[in-house]
C-alpha cells in the first residue's frame, strides 16, 4: 500500500546549520577567482604568510655571500701581490746578514722585536761621491706590544765606533765595506742591543714607493729653510737664485720626491741647533708616517695591484706573514706613547774626517730605548746631545 504525505509534510528536508554525524560540510565557493561569466576578476591573491620575509632574507644571503666572495677573491689575490714582492726583497739580502741577526722569540705579533734599518742613496753616491753605498740613514725600531708603543733610535752615521775585523771608524762606514751584514754586527756590538730582523731601505727606490700610495703626511714641528742641496730647477742660473728647500710647520703633505728632501735636510738655516743628527729626527717621522699609510685602509684596498710596490725598495729577512703583524702591531700603537730616541756625541775630527765621538749619555738613551728606563729628552742647549722624546 501506498503511503501518503501529511499535510504538514515536505519532499525534501531543509539543512538548519551545525554538523551532521556523517555529514560533509559543504566547501564555500572561491572569490576573486572568476566572475559569473567564468572569466578572472582581476583580484590579486593575497601573499601567503612570510613569503615576502623570506624573499628579503634570500636577497641578504645572496648579497652577503656575493661580497664574501669579493673579500675571498681580493685578500687572495692581495696576499699573493705582497707575498711576490718580499719574496723577491728576500732574496736580495745577503746570507751573512741573516746570519748575524738574533732568533725571533714567539710571534711579532705580541713579542717584542727589534729591527735594524739602513737606508742608502746608490744612485746618488755612485755618481757624486767617493763614499759609495755607505748608509745614509741607521736606525732602529723596537715593538712594545706591552706598552702599546713604537719605539725609534736614530744613530748618527758619523759616530765613531769599532767595525769587527777592521778597527775604529765611522758607523756608516761598515756597510760600504762589508754591506749589511758587518753593518749588523757592528750595531749590535755598539748599542748591545739584539737585531731580530733587517730592512734595507734604497731611497732611490722608496720615492716610487711613497708616490704609489698617494703621498704621506709628515707633522713637521717647526719651519726649515734648506741649504742650497737638491736644487729643483734645470739651469745653473736658476739654481744660484734659488734660496733652498722650504717646509712650513705643521702637517706636510709630501710626494716622493719632497719626502726624500725633507729626510735629507742636514741644515736649517732657521734654526743653527739643527744638524746632521737632528734629520734623524724627521727619517723617524717618514718612516712612521710610511707606515702609518702602508697599513691604511686605502692602501689595504689596493693591495691586490699595489702590493709589489710596497717591498719593491726593500731588502730584507722578513717573511710576508711576519710583515702583515708588523702593519697589525703599527695599525694597534698608541701614537701618543710613540718613543723617539737618538744617540749623540761631540764633534770632532780624525784623519781628515769629521766623526761623532760617543757620549757617555749614550748607554742611558739605550735603556729607554728597551724601556728599561724612563725616557728622558736631550739636554737642552746642546745639539748633538743624546736622549729620547715621547709622543708624535
Amino acid at each position: 500500500m501506498t503511503r501518503r504525505m501529511a499535510s504538514g509534510d515536505k519532499p525534501y528536508r531543509v539543512y538548519r546549520g551545525g554538523r551532521a554525524k556523517g555529514k560533509v560540510p559543504t566547501i564555500p565557493r572561491p572569490t576573486g577567482d572568476g566572475g559569473r561569466d567564468g572569466r578572472r576578476s582581476g583580484r590579486v591573491l593575497p601573499e601567503p604568510p612570510g613569503g615576502r620575509r623570506m624573499r628579503r632574507r634570500t636577497t641578504v644571503l645572496l648579497v652577503l655571500l656575493v661580497l664574501f666572495v669579493a673579500f675571498v677573491a681580493w685578500a687572495i689575490t692581495g696576499f699573493l701581490s705582497v707575498r711576490s714582492g718580499v719574496e723577491a726583497a728576500n732574496a736580495r739580502l745577503p746570507a751573512d746578514a741573516r746570519a748575524a741577526l738574533a732568533p725571533q722569540d714567539g710571534l711579532v705579533l705580541n713579542q717584542p722585536t727589534t729591527i735594524a734599518l739602513f737606508g742608502t742613496d746608490h744612485a746618488q753616491e755612485i755618481a757624486e761621491r767617493a763614499s759609495a753605498r755607505r748608509s745614509d740613514s741607521i736606525m732602529l725600531v723596537r715593538t712594545d706590544a706591552r706598552r702599546n708603543r713604537l719605539a725609534y733610535l736614530s744613530v748618527p752615521r758619523d759616530l765613531r765606533v769599532d767595525i769587527p775585523g777592521i778597527g775604529a771608524g765611522r758607523i756608516n762606514s761598515a756597510f760600504q765595506i762589508g754591506g749589511p751584514g758587518l753593518a749588523l754586527r757592528t750595531l749590535r756590538n755598539f748599542t748591545g742591543v739584539p737585531i731580530n730582523h733587517v730592512v734595507v731601505v734604497d731611497f732611490a727606490d722608496f720615492t716610487e714607493l711613497i708616490d704609489a700610495m698617494g703621498g704621506i703626511t709628515v707633522d713637521n714641528p717647526k719651519p726649515i729653510l734648506s741649504n742650497r742641496f737638491d736644487c729643483p730647477y734645470p739651469t745653473q742660473e736658476r739654481c744660484q737664485e734659488w734660496q733652498g728647500w722650504r717646509f712650513r710647520q705643521g702637517e706636510l703633505e709630501l710626494d716622493g720626491y719632497r719626502a726624500l728632501v725633507y729626510s735629507r735636510v742636514r741644515e736649517n738655516r732657521l734654526d743653527p741647533g739643527e744638524t746632521d743628527v737632528t734629520r734623524g729626527e724627521r727619517q723617524q717621522r717618514v718612516l712612521q708616517a710610511i707606515t702609518g699609510e702602508v697599513a691604511s685602509a686605502s692602501t689595504l684596498l689596493r693591495l691586490p695591484t699595489l702590493g709589489d710596490d710596497l717591498a719593491r725598495p726593500l731588502a730584507t729577512d722578513l717573511s710576508t706573514w711576519q710583515f702583515l703583524q708588523l702593519g697589525w702591531r703599527n695599525l694597534r700603537a698608541d701614537d701618543s706613547r710613540t718613543l723617539r730616541c737618538r744617540l749623540g756625541g761631540e764633534p770632532s775630527s780624525y784623519g781628515g774626517e769629521s766623526i761623532l765621538v760617543p757620549s757617555e749619555e749614550n748607554r742611558n738613551v739605550i735603556a729607554m730605548f728597551l724601556g728599561v728606563s724612563a725616557p728622558q729628552p736631550p739636554a737642552p742647549g746642546i745639539p748633538l746631545a743624546p736622549g729620547c722624546l715621547v709622543g708624535r
